[in-house]
């Protein structure tokens, strides 16, 4: 566990997180941004990190930059966006081989730090805005990706459940942002909010590998300072139990109907009981042994899939499931079973002690790569905690069957959500 002990530093206008660990061949950089989602601001924010690694001033076009990429013995970047609670959260990801395990001496840490440097600091840029022919080929990927949630009728019934859960809350917003928005961002307005973004948003570096603190820290220091900022934090939004449950069906053109159910667990990241809501969400749809996989998709054989998720820093859970167009009642109703179920405490020894085993491997399988260890630790800058990695685990193996049963008297059954056929029966 020693491999996940993460030295925090602040800097000139961001905290860098170093962990020094030799379980990892390569370096990894991952820069986090964090800002409140707002509807002004959420398309250019989903635009802007794919014009910032497309290219910079140096590398001015994504094949110059890409070709660099390869001279570093092949390394990477990436860019990705989440939403976590009410913030909208962009990543910068590099990972580069680490010179120890290379004839090359060559000190592959500083060019990691350099290129890191250049992305954030040293845009590709016609006067003040961001050069043209960049912004416009990303903007249509933009619309593209936007397109795709649309088309994945998945991922589209997930964002329409919580679309009607957190109707005219951040909550609701898209993380790639509305496609109604896109044509209006030029390279002017997007440079604005590239100023805006780096002297307002929470930033964090995390740098993770073979390393030692000092010589990250003199990287850091040379070559990435900020103005300093006192980034804006936001309340969790107190959501009222509705009265009734509110059911929404939406008509389209689709064979396989998707029954998507939330709940509010009254619960977030750093509550004393979410360790036991952690292993809550195992017993009763996490994985292939929880009651809904086992209930609903084999021995009812009424889903195609069916299973739950947490959403950690909003209190939400959210069950996922594909069914046919006439099982809905049916399948509302055995997923309803397997929650009063689990308030009544109807569980074996045996699923709880599977579920704990199956949660620590699927975290100790996370933190195998750097990425995944820094969305780990990074759970603690959103919601303003310090839990350790060792106290997660420790905590969840202690939940006890009481506690679980607690929990699920929390939750509150809040929408069920139906994409269904044209014409289908009601």
């Amino acid at each position: 566990m020693d491999s996940t002990t993460e030295k925090l530093t602040k800097m000139h206008g961001y905290n860098l997180h170093v962990v020094e660990t030799s379980k990892y061949k390569t370096n990894t950089f991952v820069w986090k941004m964090k800002s409140p989602l707002t509807k002004e601001d959420v398309t250019k924010r989903a635009l802007l990190p794919q014009v910032l690694q497309s290219s910079s001033a140096k590398y001015p076009s994504t094949t110059a930059l890409r070709s660099y990429l390869d001279e570093l013995y092949g390394a990477t970047l990436y860019v990705d966006l989440a939403k976590k609670g009410e913030y909208h959260i962009v990543s910068f990801s590099i990972e580069i081989a680490n010179e120890k395990f290379l004839g090359d001496p060559s000190p592959l840490l500083k060019k990691g730090f350099e290129l890191l440097a250049q992305i954030l600091t040293k845009p590709n840029l016609s006067g003040n805005a961001f050069d043209k022919e960049t912004v416009e080929k990303e903007k249509r990927t933009l619309k593209q990706r936007i397109q795709s949630v649309f088309d994945d009728k998945m991922r589209y019934s997930n964002s329409r459940l919580v679309e009607e859960m957190c109707n005219n809350q951040p909550y609701a917003l898209q993380v790639n942002g509305q496609m109604e928005d896109v044509d209006s961002i030029t390279p002017e307005n997007l440079f604005q909010y590239y100023k805006k973004a780096f002297s307002e948003d929470e930033l964090d570096l995390y740098v993770i590998g073979d390393v030692k603190e000092e010589e990250v820290k003199q990287n850091a220091t040379e070559l990435l300072h900020f103005d300093e900022r006192s980034p804006k934090t936001l309340e969790a939004h107190d959501v009222k139990k509705k009265e009734k449950v509110h059911e929404v069906k939406e008509e389209q053109d689709v064979k396989q109907g998707k029954l998507n159910i939330g709940y509010r667990t009254n619960i977030i990241y750093g509550d004393s009981d979410y360790f036991a809501l952690q292993v809550f969400n195992g017993i009763f749809g996490g994985f292939s042994h929880s009651k809904l996989f086992i209930n609903v998709r084999e021995k009812a054989s009424l889903a195609y899939y069916a299973a739950s998720r947490l959403e950690s820093h909003k209190g939400l859970m959210i069950v996922v499931s594909g069914i046919d167009l006439k099982n809905y009642d049916q399948a509302v109703g055995i997923i309803n079973e397997q929650m009063e179920a689990m308030k009544k405490g109807d569980f074996t020894d045996q699923e709880l002690e599977q579920t704990k085993a199956v949660i620590q491997n699927q975290i100790l399988e996370t933190i195998d790569t750097a990425r995944g260890l820094t969305e780990i630790l990074y759970h603690n800058v959103v919601s303003h905690v310090d839990i350790k990695l060792e106290k997660w685990i420790t905590e969840m193996q202690k939940a006890t069957r009481e506690e679980i049963i607690e929990v699920a008297k929390k939750i509150d059954l809040d929408t069920i959500y139906f994409l269904t056929g044209m014409g289908a029966d009601k």
